[in-house]
């Protein structure tokens, strides 16, 4: 199928001339399940089966597609490619303080990105999943959206994360397989329990829809008038607990939570909950190679289920994006020890 924009620069005549392209190709969308696993069932059941796993009617996984073969390659595992950190203002990668400010180039890297193999989807907000659906990019992957960008990078205001992203209804109109949540709390800041009961009304919502909801959670303080989070493993595991009981069901609920300071700290910490849980990418610096090490070994914990990491796959210092992908891609297979 040709996808609406054939390139970047065909998406600025078509958002202008054309704006039902997005809903359009948003209804054309060929969906998979969350997770793919080594004997998942090729049919889908109905969407408001307890057991729907968010394959579209008419769109099934054939056993011989090359979408059934990559189920092999890592079953019951996520890797996620996330670009939704535009949305809150923060466009440093590093000591590039601009650096995911374009657009065309942002976009350019997530294509490749998600054409590597073992790739499973993407998180963003609304503007980028967009633009990648008329791109055609997000044909056979999950696709997330972030839900609370309103705690802008720096603000005064940043820990009362309103939702101002994907609402629960929003992913459903437009056949999106999952959202995301952020949830920083200081115990100094006022402004933490509103976002609280804003992420558990807003779990609430999506378990009423059947729809996975991401939550990542931190303890955080501010440091010289910046808010810093927390990655000891009393914060980590406090952070966990709290996220964990939100909302009125943990149904539909996941994690995505960062490596602790110390990597042996994590097995401790992911004892908190038994929520299965995904890691995030973080600041890594120019160390991704560090980075892969921390990844690799918690990944062998029993309740963490993949990563979802951005910039520094997407902005590798080394500016090979698809040798960055592979090799976390390869963290995910079964068997791997590094």
């Amino acid at each position: 199928m040709s996808p609406a924009a054939p390139s970047v620069h065909d998406l600025v005549r078509l958002r202008a001339e054309h704006p039902e392209a997005v809903a359009e190709a948003a209804a054309r969308r060929k969906r998979r399940p969350l997770l793919r696993t080594a004997d998942a069932p090729t049919s889908p059941t109905s969407p408001t089966s307890p057991t729907y796993r968010g394959t579209a009617p008419g769109r099934e996984t054939s056993p011989g597609s090359e979408a059934a073969r990559d189920a092999t390659d890592h079953p019951g595992r996520l890797m996620i490619i996330a670009a939704d950190h535009p949305a809150r203002g923060a466009l440093a990668v590093g000591d590039r303080a601009l650096a995911m400010a374009n657009r065309f180039e942002l976009l350019q890297r997530l294509c490749l990105a998600l054409s590597r193999p073992g790739v499973d989807g993407v998180l963003a907000s609304a503007d980028v999943l967009e633009d990648l659906l008329l791109l055609g990019a997000l044909e056979d992957k999950v696709v997330m959206g972030s839900m609370n960008r309103g705690g802008l990078a720096g603000a005064a205001f940043e820990l009362d994360d309103r939702f101002t992203g994907h609402r629960p209804e929003d992913l459903v109109r437009h056949g999106f397989d999952a959202g995301k949540l952020l949830l920083r709390i200081d115990h100094e800041d006022p402004g933490s329990l509103d976002t609280l009961h804003a992420a558990a009304r807003t779990i609430d919502a999506m378990a009423a829809l059947r729809l996975p909801v991401f939550v990542e959670p931190f303890l955080c303080r501010r440091v010289d008038g910046r808010l810093r989070n927390d990655l000891g493993a009393a914060a980590v595991a406090t952070s966990i607990a709290i996220a964990s009981g939100l909302g009125g069901t943990s149904a539909y609920t996941w994690l995505k939570v960062p490596v602790t300071e110390e990597p042996d700290d994590m097995a401790r910490v992911m004892e908190t909950s038994t929520l299965p849980a995904v890691l995030l990418g973080g600041e890594v610096g120019d160390d991704l190679d560090g980075a892969y090490k921390k990844w690799r070994e918690a990944l062998r914990l029993p309740t963490v289920r993949g990563l979802v990491v951005g910039r520094s796959l997407l902005y590798p210092v080394d500016g090979d994006v698809a040798g960055a992908v592979d090799t976390a891609v390869s963290l995910l297979r079964p068997g791997r020890d590094g």
